[in-house]
């Protein structure tokens, strides 16, 4: 007959594979931690070129003056919409509201955690890198039309791109594996690319600010990834609403037969 301690052992055995099927695995690299580190360094690396390689710079700034000297209606309409939209303000209640949704209306607490994670991966990347890098934004009065004038040691890398990358994640990560699947991922792609080129549009980001911010953010997604899916099944495995019903029959079902 089984002891207590095996029988506990095997109860938690049940638990956490049931827990496991319900929480979504993401895809990552077979290296994912020492991809995060390398794609980390690269994004260094490209901050340590624009910073020590006289002339650099200014070449990046040539591109932000010649896109502010043929500024058009709609274009500029779309560039301070997105400006708008994933600033923190905007970006933050967007997060909240389709966390929301997926807890409220879909009663999915693990994929809200799990989209509330990914979509601010990108702001926590992109903020670590602005306070190690410190590099000033392009100079708006040097623009023939400066749009959304901004200044401050905070240009590497962009907020608004590295949020929009990790918004493309974190919405294709929802829907991977269904028929919507594809579809998100480029559009994701797309919206990301537009995001980036508006930041350029509006002059104040450098080229490779913007680039630096998918690196980024990619490097925070792919290590992000790994974690939750090591640690996610086991963490809210041991939260109140982490079993799923399905284990907690069971459970039931070998007590009962235990007691008699």
């Amino acid at each position: 007959m089984p002891s207590d301690a095996q029988q506990n052992a095997s109860t938690e055995g049940r638990t956490f594979a049931a827990v496991r099927n319900d929480v979504p695995l993401l895809p990552q690299p077979r290296f994912w931690l020492l991809w995060g580190i390398a794609l980390a360094a690269v994004v260094l690396a490209i901050s340590f070129s624009v910073q020590s390689v006289a002339g650099l710079t200014t070449n990046e700034f040539g591109v932000d003056q010649e896109l502010s000297r043929h500024h058009v209606g709609a274009l500029t309409t779309v560039a301070m919409a997105l400006n708008f939209l994933f600033a923190p303000v905007a970006g933050v209640c967007l997060v909240l509201l389709i966390g929301l949704y997926l807890f409220l209306v879909r009663k999915s607490v693990i994929r809200a955690v799990m989209f509330v994670l990914f979509a601010c991966s990108g702001w926590v990347a992109s903020e670590a890198f602005k306070l190690i890098v410190a590099r000033h934004r392009p100079n708006p009065a040097l623009l023939f039309d400066p749009l959304a004038p901004e200044t401050g040691s905070n240009s590497f890398p962009s907020g608004h791109t590295a949020f929009a990358v990790a918004l493309a994640f974190a919405l294709y990560f929802l829907v991977r594996g269904t028929r919507w699947g594809v579809i998100t991922a480029w559009a994701g792609a797309v919206l990301a690319v537009v995001v980036a080129w508006s930041r350029l549009y509006i002059g104040v980001h450098y080229p490779s600010d913007v680039v630096a911010s998918f690196l980024a953010t990619s490097a925070a997604v792919i290590v992000l990834a790994g974690l939750w899916n090591r640690y996610a099944p086991r963490v809210i495995g041991r939260l109140p609403f982490g079993v799923a019903p399905e284990a907690s029959a069971s459970e039931a079902a070998a007590s009962q037969a235990h007691g008699s």
